[in-house]
């Protein structure tokens, strides 16, 4: 007995390595939670099924996930946007209080309540556009205790909304003054005192980084990963965003999920993230935020086949992108990616970039988790911007109401 099918859809299962695995007046089936069969109508075998719900001729894709964000934070950096524009400098913006130790601050003094009530109308807005599973970071605690209270809050969301969760540690994102002349000081806290604590209260899935001369060098980066491989825990990095240092070639090392922005990344370091498996998580709404010139050679990509995530990048800072739809937009019209790329980058790459092999697309065996859309093909996901056609959305099997 199945407990539920699909009919009367057209799919787009996103199975097929090479485009969008399309059934036309295709239908699915599912039980306990995962898909038990998808296919064309007409070859739907014979069962007894609990519920049938007619899709009314809408397209089905795979549940959109969004594979990276930094969605808990306290307060807001509109004033700061604003001072930017007028001619402020970024010096100038800093001793106003700007940047990101306006963000550190605001999100130490705000308790757990008030950041997981900040957080969740963010999430809430991706999963009405069609989000099942969506990553976020630490990063704006920069100390054990907030670090801690911000994946706390990342737990609370996973288990009050029901989406896919995965919790990465990001204390080494920044330094605050504290630390300016003392880096190596900070990333000995950072494996010696965080990632021990915060992985022993079962707060960790995996561990990022921010490789770039703003940022962290390549050697403290590597102690990171030295010391999330100690605790078995994945990889991933904000790596050669600004300039190259090598960062997507020490994560491939390391075998890690992802290296994202990569705008700066380099062919041998598309090549090594090749022969790792490693995915290229892209994020077009910094690009645009922050007007940066320099694309990611999504040719080089294409040439050595390592799989194209894209994502929002949610952030206060750089990228406050609350839309993965407006990201698909962003990726075609800024990065030359096609529409079936895109789709791809925020369902099959976006799973494997989060090292979940059970969800990105419609196949028997995988979670029941899809979106059902009121477009004419999936094209049309990438050419709106500004539009929602999102109709409704199931998650492990059952129908999901906002």
């Amino acid at each position: 007995m199945w407990d539920s099918i699909w009919i009367n859809a057209n799919l787009a299962t996103m199975a097929d390595p090479d485009g969008y695995g399309i059934v036309e007046k295709g239908a699915l089936a599912v039980k306990d939670g995962r898909i038990a069969w998808v296919g064309p109508q007409a070859d739907l075998p014979s069962h007894t099924v609990k519920n049938t719900n007619d899709a009314g001729g809408r397209w089905i894709t795979p549940g959109l996930i969004d594979c990276h964000t930094h969605l808990v934070y306290g307060g807001s950096r509109a004033q700061e946007f604003e001072m930017r524009l007028k001619g402020a400098s970024y010096e100038e913006i800093s001793r106003a209080g700007g940047g990101i130790v306006s963000t550190v601050k605001a999100t130490r003094s705000a308790n757990e309540d008030e950041l997981f009530k900040a957080a969740l109308p963010r999430i809430q807005n991706l999963m009405r556009e069609g989000v099942t599973g969506i990553e976020i970071k630490s990063g704006y605690g920069l100390d054990t205790q907030t670090e801690g209270k911000m994946l706390r809050v990342a737990t609370r969301l996973r288990d009050e909304t029901g989406l896919s969760i995965q919790r990465t540690f990001l204390g080494a994102h920044a330094l605050l003054p504290e630390y300016k002349d003392k880096p190596d000081d900070y990333i000995t806290l950072v494996c010696d005192e965080m990632m021990p604590t915060l992985h022993s209260e079962g707060l960790i899935d995996a561990v990022d980084a921010f490789c770039e001369g703003i940022g962290f060098s390549a050697a403290q980066t590597e102690r990171v990963f030295k010391k999330a491989q100690e605790l078995n825990v994945p990889v991933k990095l904000h790596a050669e965003q600004l300039s190259n240092l090598n960062g997507a070639r020490l994560t491939a090392r390391y075998k890690g999920l992802s290296a994202d922005h990569l705008e700066y990344i380099d062919e041998d370091g598309v090549k090594a993230m090749a022969d790792a498996g490693t995915v290229a998580v892209l994020l077009p709404g910094a690009f645009y935020f922050l007007r940066e010139t320099k694309v990611p050679p999504i040719d080089l990509f294409r040439k050595h086949n390592v799989p194209i995530a894209i994502a929002t990048d949610l952030n206060p800072g750089s990228a406050p992108a609350h839309s993965l739809l407006l990201m698909f937009n962003m990726a075609c019209t800024l990065f030359r990616m096609t529409p079936e790329e895109a789709l791809a980058g925020a369902t099959r790459n976006a799973a494997k970039a989060l090292g979940w092999d059970d969800c990105g697309m419609l196949k028997e065996g995988q979670r029941a988790d899809f979106v059902l859309w009121d477009i004419e093909s999936p094209a049309e996901l990438s050419y709106r911007f500004g539009f929602n056609p999102c109709a409704g959305v199931v998650r492990n099997g059952m129908k999901n109401d906002f």
